[in-house]
């Protein structure tokens, strides 16, 4: 069995400004980190991790808080697995919110499929909103360390989108070849 190697973060800042601790959390969660209770936090054993933690510490001491970053193993199997789940759960929320992206995409072509509203115009405004799905599943994929359970649904779905855009875009070009 392969032992799991996670970086341990333990912080403390000042309450105040509260800006400045909202931002070191969403920093800490763009880079797919779980957080075991306030101000302890754990992510896999990477060089960029290792460097991107240090840089934190860093700005946490500028904020005039402490941080201590620790390497770490699961005391047992049964402990790798708590943690491993938690990372999934953590992904899966965002595959969900994700989901529920896809499903408004594919509603709002649905929409203009339904009113016959077939510009170029509205052809690029949904050309834009894909490449903005494509973007934010790269993202989650990037922070899925562990294969969370929605990810093949979520490339899926995607692959999904991609091909109603050009079915989309294929009615866009009929209709204006037909208005020549």
């Amino acid at each position: 069995m392969v032992t799991l190697a996670w970086l341990l973060l333990t912080y403390k800042v000042p309450p105040e400004p509260a800006a400045k601790r909202i931002a070191l959390w969403r920093r800490l969660k763009a880079m797919g980190a779980i957080y075991l209770q306030n101000g302890v936090c754990l992510l896999p054993k990477t060089d960029d991790h290792m460097r991107r933690l240090k840089m934190l510490e860093n700005d946490i001491s500028q904020m005039g808080g402490e941080a201590v970053i620790l390497e770490t193993v699961a005391l047992d199997r049964s402990q790798e697995e708590k943690v491993i789940t938690r990372f999934k759960v953590d992904r899966d929320e965002q595959y969900r919110e994700f989901l529920g992206r896809c499903a408004d995409f594919e509603n709002e072509i649905a929409k203009e499929i339904a009113i016959n509203k077939f510009t170029y115009a509205e052809l690029e405004e949904e050309d834009t909103d894909l490449k903005k799905l494509q973007g934010w599943l790269a993202k989650i994929k990037k922070l899925d360390f562990y294969g969370a359970t929605l990810a093949d649904e979520a490339t899926q779905r995607l692959h999904a989108c991609e091909a109603l855009l050009d079915s989309y875009a294929q009615r866009v070009f009929d209709a204006h070849d037909e208005n020549r």
